[in-house]
């Protein structure tokens, strides 16, 4: 994404958040993995999605109408001998030269340069309770402030949190925002149906996991953007299941939940498909009834349904469907009143997507379900998950578990599946299979 992006999101917030007011974002930490081994670092959503700096160790201040610049960046210096062991920094020039900051100070010096950022402002924006450290840095440099006070120095009196702002700020994407997330799905589409064209009997779980991070790499998605969830047979009704440790037999149905990371916005499909390439009746109908559901609930994607209307979709036809199965036994309206649907489909049918998996933004605005609006972009993932010796269900039903997501763009006339160009239908997932090379 380029400059402009970024600085329009600044200008924004600033806008809302008015005069006589700083916002403090810190980045996230890093993380050791083992011993001095960190995990891969990744900066906090809020802190890039406004200054698009990739590195640690930084903190955003942003404070309007300040003479010497109103976006502040602290940063680490360069350091030749660091940067032999750790690869290139930015640096202070790199800061405001490369990500647009207008002025830029070491990390270090932080605690002598920012409380002067707070003198004779009114509010903090700044979100408590994430890094108790920082918060109580956050706390010493008001209170330093504060003991100016006999000088005519007024300190801020108002703490507001970012997220009340900057999270609706998300919700709703811009052009070049969905333009990144329709890449990440059509890179996550090409490795779903690779996956499913190397699937085999015999394959480890972790080896279609290489083959789905191979594709995601290969098409310039470094990163996925969550652990790969790769399940045959009993593992696909193990919903978070991440393991992708056994292998995959003959005659089971296996359910993969992966998406690729695309310029710090995340795709979140799952498919779900034969280990043979070949769906059992018993398979075939508990996947017919997923895909109605999710079909049914893809449609209710537009402006000026609310939030739960998907969902609300979903559950009927599952409910409908497991009646005609003989899994559940009653009316239908009764077994929705007393969610034994739940048994088998315990979970919601979408989340907001964005820079996070599972991003922000309020699901109810004043108690009431929130009315989708065009910019917003959400999956889409009814499922079935019939385990073993669960009481009461025909053997002929254990160990198929089915999820069936895509990401949905709202848009002014309904919806846009930007995972699309992924099969779903029997057919198609049973012809590609069938034509391997």
């Amino acid at each position: 994404m380029d400059a402009k992006e970024f600085k329009r999101r600044r200008k924004r917030l600033m806008d809302m958040m008015g005069n006589e007011s700083v916002a403090i974002l810190p980045t996230a930490s890093v993380h050791i993995r083992n011993n001095d081994v960190e995990f891969p670092f990744r900066p906090d959503s809020d802190f890039y999605y406004l200054t698009a700096y990739p590195e640690p160790e930084a903190v955003a201040v942003i404070v309007p109408d300040r003479p010497h610049g109103e976006y502040i960046l602290f940063c680490r210096e360069r350091d030749p001998k660091k940067e032999t062991w750790d690869g290139k920094r930015a640096g202070l020039e790199g800061a405001c030269k490369i990500y647009g900051a207008d002025d830029a100070f070491p990390i270090e010096d932080m605690d002598d340069i920012l409380p002067n950022m707070l003198e004779d402002r009114e509010r903090i924006f700044y979100t408590m309770g994430h890094d108790a450290v920082f918060d109580q840095r956050v706390l010493s440099w008001v209170n330093e402030v504060r003991d100016k006070a006999r000088t005519g120095i007024n300190a801020p009196d108002e703490f507001i949190s970012l997220t009340h702002i900057l999270h609706d700020m998300r919700l709703y994407k811009s052009r070049q925002e969905i333009s990144a997330m329709r890449k990440a799905a059509r890179i996550s589409a090409v490795a779903h149906k690779s996956a499913m064209q190397a699937c085999q009997p015999g394959l480890m779980e972790y080896q279609l996991e290489a083959e789905i991070v191979y594709k995601f790499m290969q098409q310039g998605a470094r990163f996925s953007a969550y652990p790969s969830i790769v399940g045959g047979g009993a593992n696909s009704c193990i919903l978070h299941y991440t393991d992708n440790q056994d292998e995959l037999r003959d005659g089971d149905i296996l359910l993969i939940d992966a998406g690729a990371e695309y310029e710090g916005y995340a795709s979140d499909i799952s498919r779900t498909f034969p280990v043979n390439g070949k769906f059992t009746r018993a398979q075939k109908e508990i996947y017919e009834v997923v895909l109605s559901a999710q079909l049914a609930a893809i449609e209710q994607v537009r402006p000026g349904n609310h939030w739960n209307d998907p969902h609300e979709a979903a559950i009927q036809v599952i409910t409908e469907g497991l009646l005609a199965l003989g899994i559940l036994k009653g009316r239908v309206s009764t077994l929705i009143k007393d969610r034994a649907y739940a048994k088998y489909y315990m979970h919601r049918t979408g989340h907001w997507l964005g820079m996070d998996v599972h991003d922000v933004g309020d699901y109810k605005v004043g108690g009431d379900w929130r009315m989708l609006e065009p910019g917003m972009v959400l999956t889409v993932e009814p499922g079935l998950y019939l385990p073993a010796g669960s009481k009461g269900l025909a053997k002929k039903w254990w160990n198929i578990g089915v999820r069936i997501e895509d990401d949905v763009l709202v848009t002014k006339g309904g919806h846009d599946v930007l995972s699309k160009d992924i099969p779903k239908t029997v057919a198609e997932i049973e012809t590609l299979m069938a034509n391997v090379d």
